[in-house]
């Protein structure tokens, strides 16, 4: 065993991370935590990436490098479109060629790390799509780490019929698809998941049994592998790396702060659906006339709808006199918000969001309940779960065809947002949560816990050409 396995001496770990920012941001928090603890940590991803990631916090940057691989050129892919937020719904099959090609440049990078005993990975940690990462992680002998998504999306492909909760729980058709997808770059989604499965030796999910108790045992026994919790790697609550928290880039206070300065505590309904959630037009319109309906005072972060033509400003995407309509009511802004900052402010009260897991993380760990549309891929799944733990109400869906219209949403904003027994309930249950997000001393305990696990493992003689594990052992 070489001197980066002992107790004491700090690992090399390479982090490849799936090129949405779901995934960069909160494994580049776990690269800070890693390299807090001492730790060199090698951060993969393509350059406009890279430099569109915070800044570390100075005192462990130093232990972070982060690797630049070039996007290779496709045709039909838009320049630049090195992110799932940069490409259009129509070239995602185009996005998934040009990852493919990442392939070669990786597989140069590590040979070039493992080539000398100071730089060679003690561990790999590669997204779930990552089978390129993984078959070079073999190659080379390094151990391979599969990071997961969460146990409930999962547990959903395995469990019966009369467990899944009556009609609204998921079918196992709708749980393929979350994975299954033929592209122009000849492999689909699932053949992906296994590839890389079968080649890692262990999975790594960004979760707990303290958040998903009722699914997150299930998780080793469905994949058939061992599985380490990181934890939740929730951000600083004071969303210290993000922009100075509340400013802008030239420093002044951004302008939903001073918006939110002016209203009551607990009034607001923050309303953000990501990055990447397309929304089209007419959607765009229904939520904007059930908030008015609602009557409710709303900060809306508001992206440019699916499918829409290059826009001028807010006025543009809403119905018509929306604004105008609604200009004592609420506030809606294009373009950057500090959301960590707006979710921290005492005048929000609530949180309308799309169930990204790390939208979830950010609002529980103020505590907020939860008004849930759900649009795709784990969204799904996860508003279910935080449904059954009465943090939050879901918007009304036709069963037929997934749509949602204004008085769903008004019912909705109002049962979460208005004082009254529904809200009290979802405020406790907001509340339950927001004790184990918002647990430092648990949430670092998994990452040190992580860390002791990857020391346990071993590899396999270098005349084997396949990588083994040892059970982890008890923190």
């Amino acid at each position: 065993m070489d001197a980066g396995s002992s107790s004491s001496s700090p690992l090399r770990i390479v982090i490849v991370p799936w090129l949405a920012f779901g995934h960069l941001l909160p494994y580049l928090e776990l690269a800070e935590r890693l390299a807090s603890r001492g730790h060199r940590v090698s951060y993969v991803s393509t350059p406009r990436n890279l430099a569109r990631l915070p800044p570390l916090n100075p005192a462990t940057a130093h232990r972070v490098d982060r690797v630049p691989l070039p996007m290779p050129l496709v045709d039909g892919l838009p320049d630049g479109a090195e992110s799932t937020n940069d490409v259009p719904d129509e070239k995602r099959e185009l996005h998934w060629k040009a990852f493919d090609g990442l392939a070669e440049p990786f597989t140069g990078f590590l040979a070039d790390a493992c080539a000398d005993e100071d730089t060679r990975p003690h561990w790999i940690l590669a997204d779930s799509f990552h089978h390129w990462v993984a078959a070079a992680a073999v190659e080379h002998k390094v151990p391979c780490a599969m990071l997961l998504p969460t146990a409930a999306v999962l547990a959903i492909t395995q469990r019966p019929r009369s467990e899944r909760g009556g009609s609204r729980a998921v079918t196992r058709a709708e749980a393929t698809s979350l994975y299954d997808d033929q592209g122009a770059s000849g492999m689909s989604f699932v053949q992906r998941w296994l590839l890389t499965k079968e080649r890692c030796i262990v999975g790594a999910i960004r979760s707990c049994v303290e958040w998903e108790p009722e699914t997150f045992p299930l998780v080793a026994q469905i994949l058939g592998m061992p599985v380490m919790p990181l934890g939740l790697l929730p951000p600083s609550p004071s969303g210290g790396r993000r922009r100075n928290g509340t400013n802008t880039t030239d420093g002044s206070e951004h302008a939903t702060v001073g918006w939110l300065d002016a209203q009551p505590p607990g009034s607001v309904l923050y309303v953000a659906l990501g990055s990447e959630v397309p929304l089209r037009v007419e959607q765009v319109h229904e939520l904007a006339l059930g908030l008015e309906l609602a009557g409710t005072r709303f900060l809306w972060a508001l992206r440019k709808p699916s499918g829409a033509a290059v826009l001028g400003d807010a006025a543009d995407m809403l119905p018509h006199g929306f604004l105008e309509r609604t200009d004592c009511q609420g506030m809606v802004t294009t373009g950057w918000v500090p959301q960590m900052s707006i979710l921290a402010h005492g005048a929000v009260g609530g949180f309308l969001t799309h169930c990204g897991r790390n939208s979830l993380i950010e609002g529980l760990l103020f505590g907020h309940p939860l008004v849930m549309l759900p649009i795709f891929g784990d969204q799904g799944p996860n508003a279910r779960q935080m449904e059954a733990k009465k943090v939050g109400l879901q918007v009304a869906r036709d069963e037929h065809d997934g749509s949602f219209e204004r008085h769903g949403v008004a019912s909705a904003v109002r049962a979460v947002m208005v004082e009254g027994e529904a809200r009290r309930g979802f405020v406790a249950g907001a509340a339950k949560m927001q004790q184990v997000v918002a647990d430092t001393e648990l949430q670092e305990r998994y990452v040190d816990q992580f860390v002791q696990q990857l020391r346990s493992y071993t590899t396999a003689s270098p005349t084997d050409g396949n990588v083994t594990a040892a059970a982890p052992t008890s923190s």
